[in-house]
């Protein structure tokens, strides 16, 4: 699957936050560690869920899983 480097590095934010937290992160998580405002992570989680790069349940706090296996997450720079 391809993917730019920005949308890599949101998948390896969400894959390692996962990984830690035991819950995926909330929009709110990923506004402040790549501080930008919520419209822009609200947008990039659509393009990714748009893509096919993650799953999410509109709604629901918490909800994003990725769909791609985690040998092509790159490392979270």
């Amino acid at each position: 699957m391809k993917f730019t480097k920005k949308q890599g590095q949101y998948l390896a934010f969400i894959y390692n936050y996962t990984k830690i937290h035991r819950q995926a992160p909330a929009e709110r998580d990923m506004q402040m560690y790549f501080q930008v405002s919520p419209p822009v992570i609200h947008q990039m989680v659509l393009t990714l869920e748009k893509n096919g790069l993650l799953s999410r349940t509109p709604g629901q706090a918490r909800s994003i899983s990725l769909l791609i296996p985690k040998d092509q997450i790159p490392q979270l720079d």
